[in-house]
């Protein structure tokens, strides 16, 4: 009897892993990761919140000075790509160094193929891109808490709303689709591939925007009830890395989502939970 399509696909692309060429790729990635997570420790203690005053630390849940300007929101922004690297990077890498793999493979036989670095930039485009509504959400939500201040006692209902959202999601058949192709990246890249720089950004799109949908309400989390506290940060990331390249990754995304539909029913019933997960 033949072995399933998936399990052979998955042993071939093992098999690929020994090329040079993914080593590299994958050597240089986890590199940047590391220094990003550097980069990371070091601004901590200063990244503000979006709609902060300049100073105030990440797990600051104050907001009773609205602060912003364009210069303002491209600091964030940098910021939270940084983080976002330091977060996404390490999960990313299976699916960038395969690219390598395969377009140095298909150059040999005279194809077209981008530069793995065409490849990967939309990744770092669209985690760049997110920030954007981060920083402009915090805004509004900073001025209307200075505008209302008795909307200071609905906050933590608010947490407790973003924490059931994104435990139900992990169920979720948007969640299971996303993780499939975030966890194959050899059928993905078989099925999609498509030839030069348009080709590798088009695919690079694709393969970011199921890497994204796989964990965005995480970063919801990470910035509604963790402030963006570096051990949010390292939570989160450790989690999306469980979920897209260990073994048990479908194990590890029910265990987290049974832990966040329990921690926001906990957070409604008892709203002083909210201001200790600030950190």
């Amino acid at each position: 009897m033949g072995q399933p399509a998936s399990a052979v696909a998955n042993r071939q692309a093992r098999r690929w892993w020994v090329d040079g060429s993914a080593r590299v790729v994958a050597t240089l990635l986890l590199v940047g990761a590391a220094v990003a997570w550097v980069a990371l420790v070091r601004q901590s203690s200063t990244m503000t919140m979006p709609g902060m005053s300049t100073g105030m630390s990440m797990s600051d849940s104050s907001m009773a000075t609205v602060s912003w300007s364009a210069g303002d929101a491209a600091a964030f922004v940098g910021s939270w790509g940084v983080m976002m690297a330091a977060m996404m990077l390490p999960s990313a890498t299976p699916m960038i160094a395969l690219y390598a793999t395969v377009g140095r493979r298909m150059a040999t036989s005279g194809r077209r193929v981008a530069p793995v670095a065409v490849f990967a930039l939309p990744y770092a485009v669209m985690w760049l891109a997110l920030g954007i509504p981060v920083y402009a959400g915090g805004v509004l939500i900073a001025d209307a808490a200075r505008s209302h201040p008795g909307l200071s006692d609905v906050a933590p209902y608010a947490v407790a709303v973003v924490l059931v959202a994104a435990g139900a999601y992990q169920f979720s058949s948007a969640k299971r689709v996303c993780l499939r192709q975030c966890q194959n990246p050899l059928p993905f890249l078989a099925t999609r591939w498509s030839p030069g720089l348009s080709g590798a950004i088009r695919v690079g799109l694709a393969h970011a925007g199921y890497c994204l949908g796989c964990c965005w309400l995480l970063m919801v989390v990470l910035v509604a009830a963790g402030t963006m506290g570096l051990g949010w940060v390292l939570l989160i990331a450790a989690l999306v890395f469980l979920e897209k390249i260990t073994p048990r990754g479908r194990w590890a995304t029910s265990v987290t989502g049974i832990a966040l539909l329990g921690l926001g029913i906990a957070v409604a019933i008892h709203p002083d939970i909210a201001t200790s997960l600030h950190g």
